[in-house]
């Protein structure tokens, strides 16, 4: 007979401190010995986890009025330019917005200070450090200021959040090189002529292959963000549900993503890091974990999907267009083993995400789980299935 559990009870028992929890690679670990109705009847919640790079990211900040009142116009924080257009004091600190320290009053230089951007200011205030700030101002008689400089940490300021508009991609394509030169990339250094493959997703232990309709992710979800607590806000931009898909339901290509949103203060630095791509720009680096609750055997039998049955496309990106050609599907198990096959040639394979820090994610949730410090939520909403993909293309007037 099969099990059928609520939300409500799981949480009971997460109270209690008497919730049995998984990662979901001890669920594929184990369910060739147990089975999915044995491993269904035994564990509550499933977690899942990655750590990768997550380009549409950024970082709400109320800084607090100054005295004189000022209304922000433009702002720079540690030399990196953030959007002011809203609020006198709110802005908006994007992760790829690159440094621009023509914006301080003295020029700094040195390799290790140009390669900055957005997303290492918003690492270093989570860690605890402080930096520099600098703003003009729109004089008027409600805020007659034109400027201001100071310091700020985390403590100095009012809301810190991070709002990131796209992350978790539930597949990505795998990127080469077949020109004849090096290509600077947003999965970093390509070599010429196929000499390496990058995949950016960390396989099948990533969150929505193991959701791969989106029946227990939706509006509300509570997760593990940056190593605080924080929720599905919305459907991610670029969000695909349609994309074609296997008999599995796993996506062939970039698929569905996720809107999330979390309280920056209780983040910490070891699941924020900022990272820089050589010759393309900066980004950051995010730690984001999903619980799956057991409410029945079909969770389980979602989550047993291993790296051979989830593919990629291999997408050649010396190809100056939207649509490039591609050579084909590879399966993450094949990305892992370190190389692929293309047009009879071997090709070596790397990872943009942390496979062993995508693992951490999913264990350092459980334990929260485990010690009764994270409860799960019922989505208020779920995330649309029917979305289409736009492109965009030049209109006459």
């Amino acid at each position: 007979m099969g099990i059928t559990r609520t939300i409500d009870e799981i949480n009971a028992k997460i109270s209690d401190q008497q919730a049995v929890v998984w990662t979901v690679e001890e669920v594929k670990a184990k369910v060739g010995d147990l089975g999915v109705d044995a491993i269904a009847q035994q564990v509550d919640v499933i977690t899942t986890g990655t750590f990768e790079p997550m380009e549409s990211s950024g970082a709400i900040l109320n800084l607090g009025h100054t005295d004189p009142p000022l209304n922000i116009r433009r702002c720079w924080l540690d030399g990196v330019l953030a959007y002011s257009g809203f609020g006198a004091v709110d802005l908006y600190l994007g992760a790829t917005q690159p440094a621009d320290y023509a914006g301080l009053r003295e020029i700094m230089e040195g390799e290790q200070v140009r390669e900055r951007g957005g997303g290492h200011v918003i690492a270093d205030l989570i860690a605890g450090k402080s930096i520099p700030f600098r703003a003009l101002g729109h004089p008027s008689d409600c805020y007659p200021r034109s400027s201001f400089e100071t310091i700020i940490n985390r403590d100095t300021i009012n809301q810190f959040y991070l709002f990131n508009p796209r992350n978790l991609y539930q597949n990505f394509i795998v990127v080469v090189n077949g020109g004849d030169r090096p290509l600077w990339t947003y999965c970093g250094p390509l070599q010429p002529r196929l000499g390496n493959a990058v995949y950016s997703n960390p396989g099948a232990i990533s969150p929505l292959w193991n959701d791969p309709d989106l029946q227990l992710v939706g509006i509300g979800s509570r997760i593990f963000l940056g190593g605080g607590i924080g929720y599905v806000a919305w459907e991610g931009t670029q969000h695909f549900p349609l994309q074609r898909r296997l008999p599995n339901h796993t996506p062939i290509g970039p698929a569905a993503t996720l809107a999330l949103i979390g309280d920056a203060k209780q983040m910490t630095e070891a699941w924020v890091r900022g990272c820089y791509f050589k010759g393309f720009g900066p980004s950051i680096m995010l730690g984001v974990g999903i619980p799956l609750p057991v409410l029945n055997e079909m969770v389980v039998k979602r989550c047993t999907i291993q790296d051979q049955d989830i593919v990629a496309p291999v997408v050649d990106l010396a190809i100056p267009r939207r649509i490039r050609p591609t050579f084909g599907l590879v399966s993450y198990t094949q990305l892992k083993s370190g190389s692929i096959t293309l047009d009879g040639r071997k090709v070596r394979t790397a990872p943009l995400a942390s496979i062993s820090l995508s693992r951490q994610v999913a264990v350092e949730l459980k334990q929260w789980i485990e010690a009764g410090q994270f409860l799960l939520t019922q989505p208020v909403a779920p995330i649309p299935s029917d979305r289409a993909f736009l492109a965009q293309d030049s209109r006459g007037a």
